[in-house]
């Protein structure tokens, strides 16, 4: 017991030693790794933490939207079409909706016009969100000059601005009454953007949407469902965006991983050999090399995985803005909620620990199992 104890500090001790007498060449493999772990890692955070925030979000959208289609295109929804929706049975309720989307040249981007549901406010007042007040440098009491549809100004006076928390969801949002809405677009009383409806049974959500399409065959009934899985096909489309970004970086580790894998350098397989000959057994030389490439294998992965971290929740994505923000002017400052599943490490780590840990010991047991003397000549 008491030998078995040396003998496994004595590896251990070997181990650190051969780590430290080359030191350079392992410090620059420990960066390489580093920066291959908080890339994918980033990815990996960035993307689940969109998905997470979008459900959280989607909770309160709505169970079924209804819209109208003319051409294929989106169009205004008569109000009476509420009327027949509201006869299907298992309907609870069916409310209109206003909104739509404003160019303003100045700014030169799009806002999101929005008509809250029991907020009060007057026809000339409006509730920014915070990007359209930092973009057009106006703020609670100043007024905003808009065009109506038919090019006449209007000034809607600001009445407050919507919490940076919320920038994410509401950078571009105007809220605004049903009034000054109609007025500002030039909407009829008898229309609305869209009907949103409300199903006493929620496991027939999909079957009354079959029914309003089959009662109003020129809308387009959409669930809620629907609505997440196309946000979650975005957000996969822009994380394989990033990966394609990343992947000459990972083609690179890869190389790496398999030029390790290829056989040891000289110096390495002339250390094994001195091993050999002074009694090291085959097995006490592939646990020496298990626990170098654990050693620099670990430290990359948990030192990737912290900036990783660091990098999406407490610095919002800095690196990923220009592919994130694109075009857009009106981009948000946000800082996601902090959200990692065991899942994401696990898939993680078998893409670059195990790798690298069997890219390790391979060339190891190959010179292993080799005569010292004939190792140490070569």
């Amino acid at each position: 017991m008491i030998k078995s104890i040396e003998k496994q500090r004595n590896i251990i001790d070997f181990t650190l030693s051969s780590l430290w007498r080359r030191k350079g060449k392992n410090l620059a493999l420990l960066v390489v790794y580093t920066l291959v772990v908080f890339s994918l890692g980033s990815v990996m955070f960035f993307t689940q933490a969109l998905k997470n925030e979008a459900a959280i979000i989607l909770r309160g959208a709505p169970e079924i939207i209804v819209q109208k289609l003319v051409a294929g295109r989106h169009e205004l929804i008569p109000m009476a079409s509420a009327q027949t929706i509201r006869a299907i049975r298992g309907v609870e309720a069916v409310k209109d909706r206003l909104w739509g989307y404003y160019y303003d040249p100045i700014g030169r981007a799009n806002y999101t016009l929005m008509v809250p549901e029991g907020m009060d406010l007057k026809e000339n007042e409006i509730i920014v969100g915070a990007g359209i007040s930092r973009v057009r440098q106006v703020f609670r009491g100043n007024a905003l000059l808009l065009r109506t549809y038919d090019g006449r100004p209007i000034s809607l006076f600001i009445k407050g601005i919507l919490s940076p928390e919320s920038e994410l969801l509401s950078s571009d949002l105007i809220l605004i009454s049903a009034t000054g809405f109609r007025r500002l677009f030039g909407v009829s009383g008898d229309d609305a953007t869209d009907l949103t409806v409300t199903v006493l049974n929620k496991k027939e959500i999909s079957t009354i949407a079959a029914k309003i399409v089959d009662k109003l065959p020129d809308a387009r009934a959409i669930t809620r469902d629907e609505i997440l899985r196309t946000y979650d096909a975005v957000f996969d489309w822009r994380a394989g965006i990033m990966i394609a970004i990343l992947a000459g970086a990972v083609l690179a580790f890869l190389i790496f991983a398999w030029d390790k894998a290829a056989g040891l350098s000289g110096e390495e397989r002339r250390e094994i050999g001195i091993l050999k000959a002074i009694g090291w057994e085959t097995a006490d030389i592939l646990q020496m090399k298990f626990w170098e490439g654990t050693i620099v294998s670990l430290s990359s992965f948990f030192l990737g995985v912290i900036l990783a971290y660091f990098h999406i929740f407490y610095a919002s994505a800095t690196l990923f803005e220009p592919v994130l923000k694109g075009w857009s002017i009106l981009y948000p400052e946000f800082r996601l909620t902090p959200f990692i599943s065991g899942y994401q490490i696990a898939i993680l780590f078998f893409f670059t620990v195990i790798p690298y840990t069997v890219a390790t010991i391979i060339p190891a047991w190959r010179a292993a199992t080799i005569d010292p003397d004939v190792i140490m000549r070569t």
